[in-house]
């Protein structure tokens, strides 16, 4: 778990050193801030369609190989878009292909690396495991971005595509040393690795045999038949429309109304990385998540902006940035952790893939639909009545689902009954 811990802060530390630069490429090629949004979207459209196959090829391949194999392509991609920018010979649409094979081998890669990582450690320690996945993850961001500037400024642009493709292939080797822990499901059918004893089958209930269904359609279904999944993805979908995009809404506040520039919103973003890296932190302590805590940790967020939107000064924003981004990152951590354990290990793969679709959906759909709201009610606005939609709808789910809740039904027996026939035993 060291070693994958310290390859996926190298991985994550050159994919956002790439995305760094990767706009101002396309910005030196085109010159254009249109073609620069295209090609995000091309890069995230294989994840909308293609996430649910990714997920179920994770369920069928052994998860090793497969992370292997998708590593050593992204780390293709980069070297060979290392290359042509070297050369001179990148233009539009040949970017535009090689960001469309990233999002394609993305769909494989994103669901193999994080159930490979479960696998390292036992069952009980999963929680703790993503919340260290979460922490590597903002530690690799803060490296990357500071790096990305740097190797520009001195090295190139071509050159952050190469480390990139450095670190992909880090990753790939790495990957063949690493051994699952006891108990630990291996691949569709569960089978535990050769050099690892099989748990018994009380440990592993959920293990189904090697003729399973491994169809697409089965993981959809799951997810769809699973209310606590489809309350996951409600909570979550909300907060990402109607919050969390803190660089756009926090930028528009800072810049705005409380009349900072580039300088204020640089301290914020670091002020909400730092906050990233204690959630991340305090979210590896989690050892049984639900989502009854993400929905409130959720609405707690929604309420923080709300007061952040009435923000009277650049320090007082200062002071609420910080548990804002605190109580986003245990939010995310222990919702990745129910949606990673909570179905049977033959069924991760495709509801990850279902969640990729899922999240792709409402994180390009969020920032237009907040850009909205601030050009109708403001900065201040979009931050409060966000917050409060956030807020009100988790709270008015919480109420539906306690009405919807089944009443205990009083078995009431005469008292002459109750000593001539055998006492009332609780079901299995």
């Amino acid at each position: 778990m060291r070693w994958w811990s310290v390859a996926n802060f190298v991985s994550n530390a050159g994919t956002w050193m790439q995305l760094t630069v990767q706009n101002l490429l396309v910005l030196q090629i085109t010159g254009s801030a249109a073609a620069t949004g295209l090609s995000m979207s091309v890069q995230a459209a294989p994840a909308l369609l293609m996430s649910l196959a990714g997920g179920a090829a994770v369920d069928r391949w052994p998860r090793r190989l497969t992370a292997a194999v998708s590593q050593t392509l992204l780390g293709a991609i980069a070297f060979a878009t290392a290359a042509l920018v070297a050369t001179g010979r990148l233009d539009l649409t040949i970017l535009m292909v090689l960001a469309a094979l990233t999002g394609i081998v993305a769909t494989v890669d994103g669901p193999a690396c994080a159930l490979l990582g479960n696998d390292l450690v036992p069952p009980d320690d999963v929680p703790s495991a993503i919340g260290v996945g979460s922490l590597v993850h903002s530690a690799g961001r803060l490296a990357g971005a500071a790096l990305g500037g740097v190797t520009v400024g001195f090295l190139g642009t071509a050159a952050a595509y190469a480390a990139n493709g450095v670190s992909f292939l880090f990753v790939a080797s790495v990957i063949p040393f690493l051994r699952p822990a006891y108990g630990a499901l291996r691949g569709a059918a569960g089978a535990a690795h050769p050099a690892v004893p099989a748990a018994p089958a009380s440990a592993a209930p959920d293990v189904e045999p090697v003729g399973q269904d491994m169809t697409v359609r089965q993981g959809l279904v799951f997810f769809m038949r699973r209310p606590r999944l489809v309350a996951l993805a409600g909570i979550t979908g909300i907060s990402a429309v109607f919050g969390r995009n803190y660089n756009l809404t926090l930028a528009v506040l800072v810049t705005g109304p409380l009349a900072g520039g580039a300088g204020s919103f640089g301290t914020v973003s670091t002020v909400l990385a730092v906050g990233g890296i204690v959630g991340a932190v305090l979210g590896a302590r989690l050892r049984q998540p639900s989502v009854r805590l993400v929905g409130m940790l959720a609405a707690t967020g929604g309420l923080l902006q709300v007061v952040a939107g009435f923000s009277p000064s650049f320090a007082v924003l200062l002071v609420l940035v910080l548990p804002m981004a605190i109580v986003e990152t245990v939010s995310d951590t222990a919702g990745t952790t129910v949606l990673q354990t909570d179905p049977p290990a033959h069924l991760r793969g495709r509801v990850l893939g279902v969640w990729g679709s899922i999240s792709t959906t409402w994180g390009l759909a969020g920032p237009p639909a907040l850009g909205l709201v601030m050009e109708l009610a403001g900065a201040r606005g979009a931050l409060v009545l966000g917050g409060l939609v956030i807020a009100g709808s988790i709270g008015a789910g919480s109420l539906l689902r306690r009405r919807r809740s089944t009443a205990p039904v009083v078995l009431r027996t005469e008292e002459h009954d109750a000593t001539a026939r055998p006492a009332l035993g609780t079901a299995a």
